[in-house]
């Protein structure tokens, strides 16, 4: 049976189940999974509107692909979305989800991630970054054992009401930034002299090679800051892309974090490009204005890029599970860099 019963969306357990890439007539069966897990909490609404889902994947903005039973019943999605304001060939792969009744399927949900990675391959996707989340270790755990290499910690990155259906998060939710590459690509980074041992321990993970150098050059004279800021507003989440850093980069960092906190935003992103030789000044201008470390974010903007960030209230550090001891040095340098503000 598939129903709506009390608005609630439900299909018999025990059914065969295959992956597939999705199809039109899958959309309903696609809201139906996002309401019955998150009721109405989830921060991406296009998931809730079967004929807009419909037109994202016709337009590869979204490439959703399903799990879908022997009776064309839709028991889970991922999705993989072009999130990158600066490196177009990179995709996000997110918004997994799985009924209750069918999260013991074997490898269901590892089949529908190696079936997105199949479709990045076949579409010239240079690579593929996942959040797994901090508020339990499942995720974490499914997309190392894909593949996938964390370098970033999102700090407080979802509200806890996303989760409130299942109720497992009693705080803002972290994330960790996992990466995985299709398309190598070696290059030159400029490694911050603050965060040298940071990313001498991350590079060590990364699939790829980089040749680093430290970062000794001003802030440019010559060239105008530009940056594309990204407000959630459900998250409170504010997403600062630097395209451009210039010698007036703290004069019009401070002037985007007062539009965001106009919006109600209480967790501010800046994205610094590593393959520019001036990215430590503008790396210590964040640090003297309340940022600290998230880490690396591999290929963001074709080159590296490094994440800093800044929260209002305190961080739920007491929350943030990590699945893997590897990654336990992500955390510790984003709690020992906010310690340096207090």
């Amino acid at each position: 049976m598939n129903d709506l019963q009390d608005d609630v969306y439900r299909v018999d357990p025990g059914q065969e189940v295959v992956v597939d890439r999705f199809r039109p007539e899958d959309a309903g069966g696609v809201a139906g999974c996002f309401k019955r897990v998150y009721g109405d909490a989830y921060p991406i609404r296009t998931f809730y509107d079967p004929d807009l889902m419909i037109v994202e994947n016709q337009a590869r903005r979204l490439i959703s692909v399903v799990a879908r039973t022997s009776r064309g019943h839709v028991v889970g999605h991922n999705g993989m979305f072009s999130s990158d304001p600066c490196n177009h060939n990179i995709y996000e792969m997110g918004s997994g989800v799985v009924l209750p009744e069918y999260r013991n399927t074997a490898k269901l949900f590892s089949r529908m991630v190696a079936m997105s990675e199949k479709i990045g391959r076949d579409l010239g996707f240079e690579g593929i970054y996942g959040e797994p989340v901090c508020n339990h270790p499942y995720s974490q755990r499914m997309i190392k054992r894909l593949g996938y290499t964390s370098s970033a910690l999102e700090v407080d990155l979802m509200p806890a009401e996303a989760y409130d259906r299942e109720k497992s998060a009693p705080g803002r939710v972290s994330s960790f930034w996992s990466f995985k590459t299709l398309v190598p690509k070696p290059h030159t980074v400029y490694v911050p002299e603050p965060y040298g041992e940071f990313f001498h321990l991350a590079y060590q993970a990364v699939d790829d090679t980089r040749e680093e150098e430290t970062s000794s050059q001003p802030l440019p004279q010559s060239v105008s800051t530009r940056i594309e800021t990204q407000v959630f507003d459900f998250a409170q989440v504010a997403r600062m892309a630097v395209h451009e850093m210039g010698s007036d980069f703290h004069e019009v960092l401070l002037a985007e974090e007062r539009k965001a906190e106009a919006q109600g935003v209480i967790c501010f992103q800046v994205w610094l490009n590593l393959g520019v030789p001036w990215v430590e000044e503008a790396v210590n201008v964040a640090r003297e204005n309340g940022y600290f470390l998230g880490g690396l974010l591999t290929r963001w903007f074709r080159t590296d890029g490094i994440l800093m960030q800044k929260l209002t209230p305190r961080p739920c550090w007491e929350d943030i599970q990590v699945a893997f001891e590897h990654d336990r040095f992500i955390v510790d340098a984003a709690v020992k860099d906010w310690e340096r503000l207090s």
